[in-house]
Parts: C-alpha cells; structure tokens; sequence
C-alpha cells in the first residue's frame, strides 16, 4: 500500500501522487497562502466540537447527560449503550459544557435486491408538452415507463436551485444551493391554482423548437407565468402551514433569491446591509418585499409537490454536487464557513494535463465541526430527501479536497485533508433514516483507504466500463455499475467515431491523444465487425454490462437512443454543454426499438429480483 503524503496541522498535504504514483511536491508558496485562508482553531474547538459515535463506542467523557432528539435525558458514564437511540442529541458535561452528539449506525441503508435503472439528465428529457425543457412531469412519465419495464430505479442530475435571474447558469454542478430545487423544472399547468389564469401552453410549448434547450428563455417565460398564478392563486392554507414548518431555511433562501432580482446573483456586490443573514436591515427588507419573498417560497412548495408526484415509490437516485456558486445562498448562508481566496478543483492527471478548477469555494474543515457539521448535514438531507437515493459527486471529497489559489492555475494547488470518519458516519446515519441508498462517485484517482472506507460504510463504488481493466463479471457486488457518465462519450459517440471528431473540433486533446483515447475504449467492446452498425456496439456493451454483479446497473438514456454526443465535454467552454435535448422524445421512449432491447437485455441481466 502506498503511504498517504503528509499532512501538517492543517489538514495540508506537503504532496501528492498521481495516477501513475509519482510524487509531486506542493510549492511552500501554495502551503503559507493556505495556511493564512485556513487560520487557527480556537483552543477549546476539541471541547465543544460535535462527537460523532456509534452505540456501544466509549466517549471521550467520563460521564454527562445527554438529551436526546425527543427531550428524553438520558445520564452515561463514559460509554454509549448499544441500544442507544440514533439521531442528533445534546451532550451536556458535568462543568456546564454542551455540545452535539451525532449517533450513526456506521452503514449505510441498502436494498436487498440487485436490480437496474435509467440515468437521466432531465433537463434534456423532453415531451411533447415541456416547455423548452424537461420537467417533473417528465420525470413522472421516466419513472412510470421504468417501472412498466421492471427497473428498480432512476438516476437524475443534479434538481438543485440557481439564481433566478435572466442568465441562467446551464451547469446542474454549480448550484446556488444544495438544500432546494430549481423552479425551471416546474411542468406549469399543474401548478396549483394554475386553472386561474391563461398559460398560454402554445408560447411555451413553442420553446422547444430551437435546436438547443435556451434556459434563459425559458425561465423568463415560466417566471411571469409563475408569477400571474401566485397572484391569483398565492397557495391558500396548505401553503402557509408547509411554508410555517420550514422556518427560517426556507425562509433565507426565499429571501436570498428575491435580493438577487435586485441586486444580482453574487452577495458580495449587494448593499453591505444585506450581505449576512440576520440582522435588522434584513428584517426590513423581508417586510418592504414581502410578495417576491413569498412568492420564492411558494416555488419550492409547487416543486415539493410536483416531486413527490414524480418519485413515486421508486428510488430515485438525486445527485449532490461537491460544491455550490460561491456567490449563491449556501455560500451566503455559511459565509464564515467557506474558504476565501481559493476554490475546489482537480490536479493535473491521465485525462486533464493543466488540472482542474470547478469554481466553487471550500468549507474550512475544522470550521465546519465548529458549526456542528450543519451544512453537511443540510445538504444531504434536503438532496436525499423524499427520493430513496443519493449519489455523492467526487466522493473522495470526503477525505481530501484540491484547494486552488485564486491567484493560481489548478496545477499550483494543494491536497486539503477533512474528517472523513464523521462525514461518512453523518451520511450513514440520514440514509439510516431516510432508508435511502448511496453512491460514491470514486472515478480518477483514488487514493489508498478511500474505497475500503466506503466498503465499511456501505456506500456503493461506482465503476465504469470505460474505466475499468478487469470485465464487468469480475466487478465488486457493492457497486453501482455503468458504461459511460455526462462527461465520458456515448457508445454511439464512440463507435462512429462523432465524439473524437467533436473534441478535435473544440482542442480537447491532440490527434494522438484522441486516437489512442478511442483505441483504448474500443478494446472493451471486443469482436465488433468494423462494419458493425451503431445498434449492434449498444446492444454489445449492455449485454456486457449485464454480466456485472454489481447491485446497481445503471443505463444512460442517451445510450439506448444511440445519441453521439455526451451531453458534457470537460474543457470544450464554447461547446453548448447541458444544453443538448434528448433526440426522443418522452413520450416516444417506451416504444424505440433499441431502447426496448437495452432495457430486455438488463431485465434479463438481472434476473427475478
């Protein structure tokens, strides 16, 4: 096993080591910068700082009472009863001091059954009556046609939340938030109180004749339309109590989203009143803009619903980005929890020479045990909440990020190290609760320790066919597996050759770099004829995928349509990248004939269940 670099008092990697294990030292220059943005825990962080154990653990105190979720005291002499209660309590010593005490089972949920599903990007996911994009009732029509064909579940991008202004931002892993969904994918006419005012369907129907899904049209068109129904409609009583039940969340976020139709989409560039949750001048904002607040709050009641009407009681799996806009709501929310000066990225490696930078600023690790793993905790509750899944976007994130210097490439980075233990054990305990699934994406380079962490955890591994050596029979049982992902060509894409083509259009990769990328890809669909048409290179690899034993086998729709172009290109900033519908439409997916003999292929594949 390859010994872990490093670390110093800050949770600093001195190096790293690639995909080939060779060890690249951090510059002093990158460690002092991070060093300043991390800063010094208080002395008395390890005395108030959350404890995070299992019934049965010792702690850390000789004795204390503990009150509990549901206002029982409880008294311990220095070690939990194996029959204590799971949940998030109180610890309250001896001298006076209180602190949380997060009690986890230590595994996650998981299904007995193996089974299989459709990964979708809903947004891409069209009918006849979308207007310009997918929508929940989309979602409600992929769920209805999974289950006709006996899949298990459905695996969707990232729902959550942007800013409501005129340009909207087209990537799901950018989020102003993890904690609420996006009222774009709201399916207008059924809205309540929509029956009060014209629509006007055709106009927004009309949206989905461009070739490209215009998020920006099409949230302006849904906005004032949403709007005219929250006038005459506003909710009623059932609104008014959901909206009670939420409290001051919902509430900061509604507030969040009505200042930036104002002020813009960055909370850095507001009036300095407005620049913290909290706070007189906030109050009177709240007040003197009642309507739009509301009428934000109103949007995530409409899309509550429209949700629970698309799950259903299948698992949909909900994706959770690593990280959110650093001028979003989250960001705002826990502004004295993030890292100023540096984001979260990727360094240099197999398939990213210059590294990686995704935008999105970090959480201080020991800043974050100081809030009580609150904003952790959030946002996987809320993102796995009312679904029966949950797929963590760069699992490994858990463990260590790579922090980017702002004044810096993502190659002048540094390994940030969190606590991983905790993290792991939180996400055991709401999917204890929530009796929900998870999946860690562990694609890229992994370090020692991470996937066996996991294992412990029963959080699934993620494996792909073009990633993976050994052949699909030989992959583990506690996987999710899959061809291909958003970022990784279609089979289609692959086969014809289109997907090389496309990134040599957009200066992704030299020739060679293409050429042998495709060559290595192709070696896992052996015994195809050269002129092997694009239906036989899908069929193969399902047919391939289904010898997995792995307890998820996930299938891209965009597979089974034989569409060639990925709906992501990493690094093609020009491309139209999560703009590209789906070239069938809903209601015509359960009768295309390729994707009938794709979902046979894995029904078979995986037997009675």
């Amino acid at each position: 096993m390859t010994p872990k670099p490093t670390t110093d008092d800050w949770g600093i990697d001195a190096s790293w080591l690639d995909a080939l294990d060779e060890e690249h030292q951090v510059a002093q220059k990158t460690i002092d910068t991070l060093r300043e943005i991390i800063g010094e825990p208080p002395a008395d962080l390890e005395e108030r700082a959350p404890i995070v154990a299992r019934p049965g653990d010792a702690l850390e105190v000789d004795e204390a009472d503990i009150v509990c979720e549901d206002g029982e005291v409880r008294h311990i002499d220095g070690h939990l009863p194996p029959d204590f209660p799971l949940g998030y309590h109180w610890l309250q010593s001896p001298e006076g001091r209180r602190r949380r005490l997060i009690v986890s089972p230590g595994r996650c949920w998981l299904p007995e059954d193996r089974t299989w599903g459709w990964a979708v990007q809903l947004y891409a996911t069209r009918s006849r009556d979308s207007w310009g994009i997918g929508d929940l009732a989309d979602l409600r029509s992929i769920r209805r046609m999974a289950e006709n064909q006996g899949a298990g579940f459905v695996l969707i991008n990232p729902l959550h939340a942007v800013a409501p202004i005129e340009q909207q931002e087209a990537s799901p892993y950018l989020p102003a938030t993890r904690r609420f969904l996006n009222p774009i994918y709201l399916r207008i006419s059924e809205v309540p109180g929509a029956d009060k005012v014209d629509v006007e369907e055709d106009a927004g129907r009309a949206l989905s004749e461009g070739p490209l899904i215009d998020r920006d049209a099409i949230w302006a068109r849904k906005r004032e339309v949403l709007m005219r129904i929250f006038l005459a409609h506003g909710g009623g009583e059932a609104f008014a109590r959901w909206r009670d039940e939420q409290g001051s969340t919902l509430q900061d976020w509604a507030t969040w989203a009505a200042i930036t139709e104002e002020h813009g989409a960055d909370w850095h560039t507001w009036p300095e009143e407005l620049r913290r949750p909290g706070g007189s001048a906030l109050a009177a904002y709240q007040e003197q803009h009642g309507a739009v607040v509301a009428f934000h709050a109103w949007l995530q009641w409409a899309l509550d619903l429209q949700f629970t009407a698309a799950t259903g009681d299948l698992t949909v799996i909900q994706d959770l980005p690593i990280g959110f806009a650093g001028g979003g709501a989250d960001a705002w929310a826990w502004q004295d929890v993030l890292a100023d000066g540096v984001s979260v990225g990727a360094p240099p490696d197999a398939f990213n020479s210059a590294g990686q930078d995704w935008g999105s600023p970090p959480l201080i690790p020991w800043r974050l045990r100081d809030a009580d793993y609150e904003p952790f905790i959030q946002s996987i509750r809320a993102t796995m909440a009312g679904a029966g899944g949950l797929r963590i976007d760069h699992v490994m994130g858990l463990f260590r990020l790579w922090w980017v210097p702002v004044d810096g490439s993502a190659a002048d980075g540094a390994y940030v190290r969190y606590p991983a233990e905790d993290l792991l054990d939180i996400v055991a305990l709401e999917s204890h609760r929530a009796q929900a699934l998870v999946v860690g994406e562990d694609l890229g380079t992994v370090e020692d320790g991470v996937r066996e962490a996991m294992a412990e955890h029963g959080v699934l591994s993620y494996r792909l066919l073009w990633f993976e050596d050994d052949a699909p029979v030989h992959w583990p049982a506690e996987a999710m597996a899959a061809i291909t992902t958003h970022d990784l060509p279609t089979v289609a894409g692959l086969w014809t050759e289109a997907d090389v083509d496309e990134q040599r259009e957009y200066g992704t990769g030299t020739d060679e770099e293409l050429e042998r990328g495709r060559n290595s890809l192709l070696e896992h669909l052996p015994g195809l004829s050269d002129d092997a048409t694009v239906e036989q290179a899908v069929e193969q690899a399902h047919a391939l995928l289904a010898t997995a034993p792995s307890l998820l086998l996930s299938v891209t729709l965009d597979d089974a349509v034989g569409e060639q172009r990925r709906p992501n290109m990493p690094g093609a900033n020009e491309r139209p990248n999560w703009s590209l519908p789906l070239p069938v439409l809903v209601e015509d997916l359960p009768g295309h004939p390729l994707l009938q003999t794709v979902a046979r292929t894995l029904a078979e594949g995986v037997g009675p269940g």
